[in-house]
């Protein structure tokens, strides 16, 4: 018998089983470290990375449930959206059109959620902005109910705790957006003279309008651990002033060198610190 069909004979009757299919979204790359990561890990770890402490975006959902005792959180005025109030359309779509989408791809009708809730017993009125819904940015409806959130931790006597994260005021509302950074800091400032307690944690990004308004006016102002924090973008700024900008700029680890923030908190401590600055700052 020749080789060939020496080797017929011995795979006759064997067939190969097809080969099984990996699951979409199993693995996720560390934008930090780049090490390929189990999914399920970084879940269980806050979406933080075990390997260097990435901390992962995550939707305001996730960060409430994070955030909150367990099944605290009261969301109100979830029912407002935008009325389009320039008729905005860029690149052949609409802004309701674009708003309709990123309201069904992130479960949320707009880039901003507000509530009572509890923190490890304290009560206290949240916002908890939303970045998959057209990246977080503040248009009419964010201002509005971030306002509302303000008159609501008036009243009540509470706390207010707010998490940014956005790409700054929205494009798509033109001046009527922009109008929302002087209403939102005016609102604070009424707060701050009632002697309200105003918390404010920085995730990345949070940045253009709402870091030139809210974002930094806090009685206490946190940050994640290596959470973009600015205005106008890094090589924006370098083709504006012509200079090289310092290593690591913008980022919380500067800002808080620089004195922008207070301090800086791994998410999985953030319940604990905002628990204990309501305490300390009550008494």
């Amino acid at each position: 018998m020749d080789m060939a069909n020496e080797s017929k004979s011995k795979w006759k009757g064997f067939s190969l089983k097809p080969r099984k299919e990996m699951p979409e979204g199993l693995w996720v790359r560390c934008p930090g470290c780049e090490h390929m990561l189990y999914r399920k890990s970084v879940e269980s770890n806050l979406n933080v990375c075990p390997e260097c402490n990435y901390h992962f975006r995550i939707e305001a959902a996730t960060r409430i449930k994070y955030l909150v005792d367990e099944g605290s959180f009261q969301q109100f005025l979830s029912d407002m959206t935008t009325n389009d109030p320039l008729d905005f359309k860029f690149r052949g779509t609409t802004y309701k059109q674009r708003a309709k989408e990123d309201a069904k791809k992130s479960g949320e009708k707009e880039a901003i959620l507000i509530g009572d809730a509890f923190i490890k017993g304290r009560g206290v009125i949240l916002a908890v902005m939303e970045p998959n819904f057209l990246m977080g940015s503040m248009g009419y409806v964010v201002g509005e109910k971030f306002c509302a959130a303000v008159d609501k931790a008036l009243e009540e006597k509470l706390p207010l705790v707010v998490v940014c994260c956005s790409g700054g005021a929205r494009m798509h509302e033109g001046v009527v957006s922009l109008g929302q950074m002087a209403k939102t800091s005016a609102a604070l400032a009424k707060f701050d003279e009632s002697g309200g307690l105003y918390i404010c944690v920085l995730t990345d990004p949070t940045t253009g309008g709402v870091t030139a308004s809210f974002a930094m006016l806090g009685d206490c102002i946190m940050a994640e651990p290596g959470a973009l924090i600015g205005f106008a973008g890094r090589r924006t700024i370098a083709e504006t002033i012509k200079v090289e900008l310092p290593e690591g700029f913008q980022t919380a680890e500067f800002m808080l060198e620089h004195g922008f923030v207070d301090m800086i908190v791994h998410r999985k401590d953030l319940r604990s610190e905002i628990a204990r600055l309501i305490d300390y700052c009550q008494k």
